[in-house]
């Protein structure tokens, strides 16, 4: 299992545009440098944060992207699905059932039962983080990650 390069850029770019201090925010070719991304890459990436309510922009001379609320209110859960969505959903039976209409298995799955499971305990730990604790150094965002772990057991 792994999370998407969209979802991994997504987080990067959000993290930079918090940031940064300036009052016009951060461009494209600014952030593609910074990031060492393509502009292409970035504009899309930025296009689907600016959809999901995460970012606004400015336009003209002075404009670039910032933030839409504080980072304090983006809750890292949101953010991944308004990039990529869920790794499982509920209707991940009837998407992936094969050549049939539904799944061989759609009455007892036990595989449905892992993915639920494990899809429960990404959910536990990135709805419960926002974008300020992202911004901490890597140490504390163990500790408070650790935090989040040691209350669900």
């Amino acid at each position: 299992m792994k999370f998407s390069t969209q979802e991994e850029y997504g987080l990067r770019l959000l993290l930079r545009i918090a940031q940064d201090k300036s009052s016009n925010g951060l461009t494209i070719p600014e952030i593609s440098v910074l990031e060492k991304l393509t502009q292409s890459n970035v504009a899309k990436i930025l296009r689907l944060l600016r959809m999901g309510g995460f970012i606004e922009s400015g336009r003209g001379a002075n404009g670039g992207y910032k933030l839409a609320s504080a980072p304090e209110k983006i809750i890292v859960g949101e953010v991944l699905s308004a990039l990529g969505g869920k790794l499982f959903k509920s209707s991940f039976c009837a998407d992936y059932s094969g050549d049939q209409q539904l799944c061989t298995h759609s009455i007892d799955c036990s595989v449905r039962s892992l993915w639920r499971a494990v899809q429960s305990a990404v959910d536990n730990v990135v709805d419960k983080i926002s974008l300020r604790e992202l911004m901490l150094d890597e140490a504390k965002v163990n500790m408070f990650v650790n935090a989040i772990l040691d209350e669900a057991n």
